[in-house]
């Protein structure tokens, strides 16, 4: 967005501060939160096939966004070096039925609590979610928006303060300020055009109802727009002093793991998974193989490992070491997962070499180019495991219910892309399995189990 807009949004805002002034200044034993895929909820798309095209429209907006980021150095590392003993969960859910491919979870806002249903995003460094009186543009949301005037507890966050200061790292756009009424205007912007404008703003977080956190640091949106489907907003989960890691971190240490349920439950699957905050989550460690975290000069709030190897049962793929060397992220904000294109083909290769004696190839579908005509089950049976190694020794071992989507009924496909200079590890990769983010000391755990 323009900076003529973005200076027009935030004179919007500082006139509606001063109109509205009285009600925007109205002002650990284990915790384990559900979390949930957008397919448990109704779906607005009417067919799987439309679902997925959207939701592969926002992925590749996405990845084009990680491409610009890394190509300028625009974010700040201010991680937390702190532990503490205890541990906070959340329920995670699957979040295609509110038009997205992502996760969320239910987090607890104000005095007295009312509760909003946030996508989980270890891309983004800055939570926010969409606030009354709406005062540009509200998006249609799940949940009746967030009245600060009613909450006893809220209040904005002054321009002067230090955490208006740790904006322009959180959402790589510098803040304004509302000179009626000293508070701070963010702006959270995305790959995809999408936006949040609004105020910074602190209040009472509520993960379960005997533990919060009393001074929880957010935007509160005026304006929001784009491709957020009928969330209420997003959770910050990257590696920055705004996220809502860092806040949590004092009370419940530097780290956090998850369980995403599968996309599309089945009578054997899980139909949600867990977000756990603390230390406590990456117990008993013994069950994880970890890999180290990467520092990125360009992007140092998203979480960088480093890819090794790939095998295709059990067969390591014949591409040189050097085509395994390109930045990789693991993220829970983008769905298939990218790999270096002539990792990619030649993967693609094997794959279609042992599948083929069996169900013949389909025309490939949106991003997906390796297509089959056969059912997700059908072809699971056959279908060769991959294995994706990283540094260390720790790894992903992918069954059909990772690798394999059925895009259209009887078509179904090989769940990744190539990509010409990123790789990135996406959250239907990631499903079922427990991932780890040992924040504090720089490294990422993988274990198996699925989600109990």
């Amino acid at each position: 967005m323009s900076l003529f807009w973005f200076l027009f949004f935030s004179a919007h805002l500082a006139i509606a501060s001063s109109l509205k002034d009285s009600g925007l200044k109205h002002k650990q034993p284990d915790m384990q939160l559900k979390l949930y895929h957008m397919t448990s909820l109704k779906s607005p798309p009417n067919s799987t096939s439309l679902l997925f095209a959207y939701m592969f429209a926002k992925d590749e907006e996405r990845i084009r966004y990680f491409h610009s980021r890394l190509a300028k150095n625009s974010d700040a590392n201010a991680s937390s070096k702190k532990v503490g003993p205890k541990l906070a969960g959340i329920p995670l859910k699957s979040g295609l039925s509110m038009g997205s491919g992502n996760y969320y979870v239910k987090m607890g806002l104000g005095s007295p609590t009312k509760y909003y249903t946030m996508i989980v995003d270890t891309g983004s460094s800055f939570s926010w979610l969409q606030c009354q009186p709406c005062t540009i543009y509200c998006h249609i949301q799940e949940d009746p928006v967030f009245n600060p005037s009613a909450s006893k507890t809220y209040k904005t966050v002054p321009c002067s303060s230090s955490q208006c200061s740790s904006l322009k790292s959180a959402t790589l756009n510098e803040p304004t300020c509302s000179k009626q009424s000293n508070a701070c205007v963010y702006k959270a912007s995305y790959g995809d055009s999408s936006f949040s404008l609004g105020y910074l703003s602190q209040d009472v977080l509520t993960l379960t109802p005997s533990q919060t956190l009393s001074s929880f640091v957010y935007g509160c949106g005026q304006d929001n727009q784009g491709l957020f489907g009928r969330t209420d907003g997003i959770i910050g989960l990257a590696n920055n002093e705004l996220s809502m890691l860092s806040q949590l971190s004092g009370k419940y240490g530097n780290a956090f793991s998850y369980c995403l349920p599968t996309s599309f439950s089945t009578p054997n699957s899980p139909k949600e998974g867990f977000l756990s905050i603390g230390t406590s989550s990456l117990t008993p460690s013994s069950s994880y193989k970890f890999t180290p975290l990467l520092k990125n000069p360009n992007n140092p709030s998203l979480y960088f490992i480093d890819l090794e190897s790939i095998t295709v049962a059990g067969r390591p793929l014949g591409v040189a070491a050097s085509s395994y060397k390109v930045p990789t992220i693991i993220d829970s904000g983008t769905v298939i997962t990218r790999l270096p294109t002539p990792v990619y083909t030649t993967l693609k290769n094997a794959y279609v070499t042992i599948l083929s004696k069996k169900y013949q190839q389909a025309p490939g579908i949106s991003l997906l180019d390796t297509c089959f005509k056969g059912s997700l089950a059908g072809i699971s049976e056959v279908a060769p495991d991959i294995r994706i190694i990283f540094k260390g020794g720790a790894d992903l071992q992918l069954k059909g219910h990772n690798s394999l989507v059925e895009l259209e009924t009887g078509i179904t496909c090989l769940a990744m892309a190539g990509s010409s200079s990123i790789a990135i590890i996406g959250n239907y990769q990631q499903q079922t399995v427990k991932v780890a983010y040992d924040v504090g000391n720089s490294r990422v755990g993988f274990a198996p189990g699925g989600c109990q």
